[in-house]
């Protein structure tokens, strides 16, 4: 648990969030348990020092702080067969993507077993992924969203800092499952979508000598984890939709004034963007 300051921590799933996590609170001194379905992925872990041991039915009772970092549906599933072994008073944060599906099912589990179950989501990451990529300072400086179980418990907000400090989180974020849903829509997964989808122009085949700078930024995060997008884009398809919908919906009214000649109406909707990101990069 909590031991002169030091903290017991178990990890669930040890690719790039997992395995961050776990190199960032083991470098800060505290005791890191892990455990991955790869058997030579955990392995690796413990000979490179990022965790101390196996997070197992005997260690898991040791745990203060539980992160779980598998997908949303692996992540409930996982729970629900693990709450009866968590440590009364026990923090748990899941690390994923969406959090209605999620915490529906994990926040009555930490009800019955007596400890405090806390969604969450640390908005940092890469297009490379797994344990090999995974680095202590992942998390310096980023977001890190919580949907807590309760949003009037100054005491809760104060250990839950505490917490997550050796991370490196430079914002906590606090907000309900249904608005990290509609944001994430937004600001992550359609991103993804409108990556994934523009690199299918035919035109790809040929981009090297024609591309630079925006091409990168475009199509850094087409090269996904397929499986994992899919989960995470259907759990979320209401709000995905909507925002696909708002984005087709603008596409056409530039579409619209290629296809009329309109350079004036073209020059309008190239200012109103360019704009509103300079308006946001100010806020």
């Amino acid at each position: 648990m909590v031991d002169g300051g030091r903290l017991t921590v178990g990890v669930v799933g040890l690719g790039l969030i997992g395995g961050s996590l776990a190199k960032a609170y083991s470098g800060e001194g505290h005791t890191v348990y892990g455990f991955d379905r790869d058997d030579a992925i955990l392995g690796f872990a413990q000979l490179s020092g990022a965790v101390n041991g196996v997070l197992d039915d005997k260690t898991l009772g040791l745990c203060g702080v539980l992160f779980i970092a598998v997908n949303p549906g692996d992540a409930a599933a996982y729970l629900e067969s693990a709450a009866p072994g968590i440590a009364k008073g026990a923090v748990v944060f899941d690390c994923c993507g969406v959090k209605r599906s999620v915490c529906g099912r994990c926040v009555p589990l930490a009800t019955q077993y007596g400890f405090t179950f806390v969604g969450g989501h640390p908005m940092a990451g890469s297009h490379n992924a797994g344990f090999k990529n995974s680095r202590a300072d992942l998390f310096r400086g980023a977001s890190m969203i919580l949907v807590p179980p309760v949003y009037d418990d100054a005491a809760l907000f104060g250990r839950l800092e505490e917490l997550l400090k050796p991370a490196g989180f430079g914002r906590l974020t606090v907000t309900t499952a249904e608005k990290h849903d509609e944001m994430i829509a937004f600001s992550s997964q359609m991103a993804h979508v409108v990556s994934n989808a523009y690199i299918k122009s035919p035109a790809a085949q040929g981009h090297k000598g024609f591309s630079a700078g925006s091409y990168k930024d475009l199509t850094r995060v087409a090269r996904l984890n397929a499986e994992m997008w899919a989960e995470l884009c259907m759990e979320n398809a209401d709000f995905l939709i909507h925002e696909l919908d708002v984005f087709t919906a603008s596409v056409a009214r530039y579409r619209d004034a290629l296809a009329a000649r309109d350079r004036d109406g073209l020059r309008t909707l190239l200012e109103e963007g360019s704009l509103l990101k300079k308006e946001l990069d100010h806020r």
